[in-house]
């Protein structure tokens, strides 16, 4: 007869183990989790370990193989036509109709960089209108933002400035209200900039000639470069992702799919693309990504240019940048239960069909955050206070690193940088993670829409022109080309209201100088060192400072049973986690 089972309580801190062994094996996340017991045949115990153990990683395995085929063979977006496609001998040329909307809202510490680098963009001014889509609440932005319009058209360029009542629909609302004035069916083609985004004068030169000859393109997307990437940590940790998104994902993608997500910027788009794909939509927070995808489905194709780029800035606050985040990582989940009947019954290819739904959406926007969260954040800790838990060390070690290295091969400057890059990734699946949910399940934060705040940067190139500028006063005042509707025109009208405005404080700006240059100087005073802008004060994070206790409770644990290499991963989580919960990265922007 055999013995009744054993009644032993076994004490949580101690080491001794009495009875049959149970130890959960987590060799993969999608691994079937197994309980080894000695009456289990290895044939048993090998079952499913093979299945799914590198599902996670492949497909960034094979974005980093796809990018350095394309580096080996120099394989980039040609143009179809190949006579002169921009500019002849004889000033004639491939000019269409562009037009160039810039969405903004309360953004006073960037228009007046961005409304600079989009009125020097190199194109015949009758074929180039720029609308300044302001979104502003607050009344004195405006008032700087049209008195900027104003001076532009005054110097000849054809830009109207539009403001709305009412901030429905946000950024997309205003894109498609400003795609609604009847001027729009004159254009052929459209270039969209946010606040923040700064132009070289040769980005349409670059970019336009690609839809000559090419009917069934829709999309022309550039790369975005960073003036303040080395700002501090947070900049750099995130120039490293975004670095791997454009050389790798998006220039791959480009390449072998003619498809990727739209960046929301620095792109021209075909006009007849946008209306034959319904236009801009409201219902997602991710209205760029939402048309890219109704785009797809309709046949249209995209290319990606690498080399072009658009000087951009990064958010410098982690307040700023978890609140972007959580925009980025909810919205696509709100869009892929929208359109997954959309996708079914799409005319494209089973294999596009496949890579939309597992790779781009299910992969890379769900699966992987609820992996780092779940393993990192939950999985991991709690083995620590579970004896009979077992979790290989390069499930959580080695391959995490692997891909963190890959990550960081298109930034090779930022190789020092790969450990914080690791446990700060980690401490953001936190972020990614509720907002996933909150995406999936349509919470009230999913469709919350916050202005990434801006700090103001431009590149030393940037300042060097504008003083340049500067000293050479301003241009002789050219012929205004006006808009060639009545909708024009009235916005027109409206700017000359703002003329006289402009004008005034001008001359109040010359009669202060002519005063100050008739008082005689002050006596010399003992110089004082000028003190920085005051910054806004700490916050607290409370999700990532219980997760810091967990962690670093965690690893005291793990101390104690001397488990060597999972403690340090714990205590350097656990630190990480503290810093961002303190909000010790970053700058803190008011």
């Amino acid at each position: 007869m055999a013995p009744p089972p054993s009644t032993y309580a076994e004490s949580w801190w101690g080491k001794e183990e009495r009875g049959t062994p149970v130890v959960v094996k987590m060799d993969s996340p999608y691994s079937l989790v197994e309980i080894d017991g000695p009456g289990m045949a290895s044939s048993e115990k090998a079952r499913g370990k093979n299945a799914k153990q590198f599902t996670w990683s492949v497909d960034r395995i094979l974005l980093c193989l796809g990018c350095f085929w394309i580096k080996l063979r120099g394989i980039k977006p040609t143009i179809v036509s190949s006579s002169d496609d921009v500019e002849t001998a004889d000033g004639a040329g491939y000019f269409p109709m562009v037009l160039i909307q810039m969405p903004m809202c309360n953004e006073r510490e960037v228009y007046e960089t961005s409304i600079s680098h989009v009125c020097q963009i190199d194109w015949p001014r009758e074929r180039m209108l720029v609308q300044v889509l302001d979104d502003s609440d607050d009344e004195t932005c405006q008032m700087l933002i049209r008195a900027e319009v104003t001076k532009w058209s005054q110097r000849g360029v054809n830009i109207i400035y539009r403001h709305r009542l009412s901030r429905t629909g946000y950024k997309a609302g205003n894109l498609k209200s400003a795609m609604a004035c009847d001027y729009v069916r004159d254009y052929e083609f459209v270039a969209i900039f946010d606040a923040d985004f700064q132009p070289n004068p040769d980005f349409l030169k670059l970019t336009v000639p690609h839809f000559r000859g090419n009917p069934e393109l829709g999309l022309v997307q550039a790369r975005w470069s960073f003036v303040n990437k080395e700002e501090n940590l947070l900049t750099r940790l995130q120039n490293i992702n975004l670095c791997f998104h454009f050389e790798v994902e998006q220039q791959v993608n480009g390449v072998y799919l003619n498809f990727f997500g739209f960046n929301g910027t620095a792109g021209v788009w075909r006009i007849k693309a946008l209306e034959d794909s319904g236009g801009w939509m409201e219902r997602t927070t991710v209205e760029d990504m939402d048309i890219a995808v109704r785009a797809h489905l309709n046949g249209w194709k995209f290319i990606f240019l690498n080399d072009v780029k658009v000087l951009c800035e990064l958010p410098e606050s982690y307040q700023a940048y978890r609140k972007q985040q959580h925009r980025w990582h909810s919205g696509p989940m709100q869009l892929f239960r929208l359109c997954l009947p959309a996708v079914f019954k799409s005319k494209i290819s089973r294999w596009k069909k496949a890579n939309l739904l597992m790779l781009f959406f299910l992969l890379r926007k769900l699966i992987l955050p609820f992996y780092s969260f779940t393993l990192f954040c939950v999985i991991l800790p709690l083995t620590m206070f579970v004896p009979e838990a077992e979790l290989p060390i390069w499930v959580i070690c080695y391959v995490p690193m692997i891909m963190s290295v890959l990550n960081i091969l298109p930034a090779p400057k930022s190789f020092p940088f790969v450990i914080p890059y690791l446990l700060f990734e980690n401490t953001m699946s936190v972020t990614k993670f509720n907002a996933m949910v909150s995406g999936l399940f349509q919470l009230g934060s999913s469709y919350e829409w916050v202005v990434t705040k801006k700090a103001g940067r431009t590149s030393s190139e940037s300042d060097i022109l504008a003083l340049a500028e500067a000293e050479a006063g301003p241009p002789p005042p050219a012929k205004l080309v006006r808009g060639v509707s009545e909708g024009g025109l009235r916005e027109w009208g409206r700017l000359k209201e703002h003329e006289e405005w402009a004008a005034k404080l001008q001359q109040e700006k010359k009669e202060h100088d002519a005063a100050a240059a008739m008082t005689p100087p002050p006596a010399p005073a003992t110089p004082v060192k000028k003190s920085k802008a005051a910054k806004a004060p700490n916050r607290i994070f409370k999700k990532e400072l219980a997760l810091s206790f967990l962690l670093l409770t965690a690893a005291a644990r793990s101390l104690l049973s001397a488990q060597g290499l999972h403690f340090y991963f714990l205590l350097f989580q656990g630190v990480t986690f503290l810093a961002v919960g303190l909000d010790l990265i970053g700058e803190q922007v008011s």
